[in-house]
């Protein structure tokens, strides 16, 4: 069955593929609030516990109720903080996570067999970009901290930093790798381009690399040290409250799940569908964005487990980790792409 396309809507399907994509970012501010209700129910199954079950069915409305007793709180500044520093660092937190979004594709359609991403806008450099913005998170950190006069939110913030530089060179490498085996800097491209052959089996150890220098970016267990409760009370968010507390703590889930999306996107075959998929008239529509969906909650789980599988790094360790290991397997992962990529070009 063909879906016939007016004359006049065809112009506009890059307004309506931007529309709709824009719409879609507003459910993954809902995804950040599913993300923090399925860490709290996972991690209570690995820890027999119960969880959150007392607000609404299975505890689904918990975090709304968090929600209100966070932003009605008292709004408190520390006495000798740097009132400029201290009110506006989450800018720089929630800026970032916005400035992902508007590159990340969240999913496409197919009508007619012909794709039509669903991403607010496409770069030619969308993933160097994507990098780039995602770094603007660690300025909010340091003003958070270096605002608040407090010794333990700047020694959170030093090792933010630290970790920070060991792992965004092997991050970058790796984003590098799958970039000169696919031609294209374009995250819409590189997704486009695996088709059923995913990226993960073409470079398992690039992906590996990836995967672990995205959960030290992020701050996920075990690369939490810059909060780590045990030495610095909560690290660099020790002296944030309320209102503040939460969007920090809100910012940082969103991110998780923009992280899991580029694991999907660059790794794991993005919303690609076999052929009789995309080609129907029904399934064309709905399938690639739900195959993509269903891959990002595989990679938030995973990431959500390994809090409670694996314990938290020293940060001697974490450093150690960047420069010694993951940055020489990025090095031969890069050699790999190559040698693939020009193997596979001929």
């Amino acid at each position: 069955m063909v879906i016939a396309i007016p004359e006049f809507i065809i112009p506009l399907i890059p307004w309506i593929r931007g529309i709709v994509g824009l719409s879609l970012v507003g459910v993954i501010f809902l995804g950040a609030m599913g993300a923090v209700w399925l860490e709290r129910k996972l991690s209570a199954d690995i820890q027999c516990r119960m969880g959150p079950c007392r607000v609404g069915k299975y505890g689904l409305l918990q975090l709304v109720a968090d929600a209100i007793k966070l932003f009605t709180k008292e709004d408190l500044r520390p006495l000798n903080a740097d009132k400029l520093l201290f009110n506006n660092a989450n800018i720089f937190m929630i800026g970032s996570v916005f400035l992902m979004l508007v590159a990340i594709p969240v999913g496409a359609v197919f009508i007619n067999g012909v794709e039509y991403p669903l991403a607010v806008t496409q770069m030619d450099i969308s993933v160097l970009y994507i990098e780039a913005v995602s770094a603007l998170s660690i300025f909010g950190i340091f003003m958070i901290a270096y605002g608040s006069n407090n010794k333990y939110s700047l020694l959170g913030a030093f090792r933010n930093f630290a970790r920070m530089v060991g792992y965004e060179v092997p991050l970058g490498l790796t984003v590098v790798s799958v970039a000169i085996m696919t031609g294209s800097l374009s995250i819409v491209e590189i997704s486009r381009s695996q088709g059923m052959l995913w990226n993960i089996f073409l470079q398992p150890l690039g992906c590996f690399v990836f995967f672990v220098a995205l959960m030290a970016d992020m701050g996920r267990l075990p690369f939490d040290q810059n909060e780590s409760e045990e030495e610095l009370v909560a690290g660099w968010i020790t002296e944030y409250g309320g209102m503040r507390f939460g969007l920090a703590f809100f910012a940082e889930y969103i991110h998780m799940i923009l992280g899991s999306f580029l694991v999907a996107l660059l790794f794991l075959g993005g919303w690609n569908v076999p052929g009789f998929v995309a080609n129907n008239s029904v399934l064309g529509l709905i399938a690639p964005t739900v195959f993509l969906l269903i891959k990002v909650i595989f990679v938030l789980m995973v990431i959500i487990g390994l809090r409670w599988a694996v314990p938290r790094f020293r940060i001697d360790q974490v450093v150690d980790l960047s420069w010694k290991k993951l940055l020489p397997l990025a090095l031969l992962n890069l050699v790999w792409a190559v040698g693939l990529g020009l193997y596979l070009g001929a």
